[in-house]
């Protein structure tokens, strides 16, 4: 079954594109989710104005992430927590506890959004990476400290 892509459908494409689907993931998932639309002449004009519309919005989230790209790039956090011996932590400092103290600043961003390998384990400066829309990565420098 033929389909035009109404929103970015991860493994399968990105909005406005035209797809090769099996009817029953059409019919049972993608349809009623009203992720696509079935293709036909006159949707295959409604596309057109649709990928118009995408790049614009592309375009301003880009302009928006990229400001706030260089409003964290100066952002430092500092975070308490219980340190035992050679500077090890008592648990370990998370994504959640980023987002968390990030929340407290004015900035809202989702914890997965943060990029941690393995969470935080030991007390002193760290850089984290946050993966923002488009594409964008800011780094915020979290310093752990003794509480």
């Amino acid at each position: 079954m033929r389909v035009i892509l109404q929103k970015d459908v991860q493994n399968l494409g990105e909005a406005g594109d035209i797809k090769e689907v099996a009817e029953g993931f059409a019919r049972n998932f993608l349809l009623p989710k009203k992720l696509v639309i079935p293709y036909n002449e006159s949707s295959a004009k409604a596309i057109e104005h649709q990928k118009k519309l995408v790049k614009i919005k592309k375009e301003k989230r880009k302009k928006e992430g990229q400001k706030l790209v260089e409003a964290l790039s100066s952002v430092a956090l500092t975070i308490g927590a219980q340190v035992g011996e050679d500077e090890k932590l008592f648990g370990s400092v998370t994504a959640i506890d980023i987002a968390d103290k990030l929340l407290q600043m004015g900035y809202t961003i989702d914890k997965r959004k943060i990029v941690l390998p393995e969470p935080i384990k030991k007390a002193g400066e760290h850089e984290v990476k946050i993966k923002l829309e488009e594409g964008l990565t800011a780094t915020i420098k979290v310093n752990v400290v003794k509480e």
